[in-house]
């Protein structure tokens, strides 16, 4: 059932996971120089683990308990990653001048956002079965 409202949810935590990181900077440096999730090995394997999780859960709508430990499970590794944003934006070398923060570092806020949401409506939907269960 792909078009329930915590599949769009999900796909939203794709886009912002696995795609924008690479479009959109996480920070400039002092000499104007951006730097993307791309120019860090370990920021590709989280954001993109990220979107794999998100997808996974996409897909096992059949077992929705399921897909609600996956997005718990994926919204820790968000709250990893913005650890590891916020370590490295602070020890930024160079630190004397001002250094510029790009949006793409709230990219994992978002996806936070939405997957609370997404759990939100499976919860809903685990609830509504119940309550048919109940009157059976």
């Amino acid at each position: 059932m792909l078009q329930r409202i915590q599949s769009v949810y999900l796909f939203i935590c794709i886009l912002l996971s696995g795609v924008l990181p690479f479009f959109i900077k996480l920070w400039t440096v002092t000499n104007k120089s951006a730097i993307f999730a791309a120019d860090n090995k370990l920021y590709i394997g989280l954001f993109l683990i990220s979107a794999v999780l998100a997808a996974i859960s996409i897909f096992s709508f059949n077992k929705r308990q399921n897909q609600f430990v996956i997005n718990r499970l994926n919204m820790i590794l968000n709250f990893i990653i913005i650890g590891l944003l916020v370590y490295h934006s602070l020890t930024l070398s160079g630190e004397a001048q001002v250094s510029e923060k790009g949006i793409g570092m709230l990219l994992p806020i978002f996806s936070i956002f939405f997957l609370a949401l997404a759990n939100k409506a499976i919860k809903r939907d685990e609830d509504l079965v119940k309550s048919v269960d109940r009157i059976r």
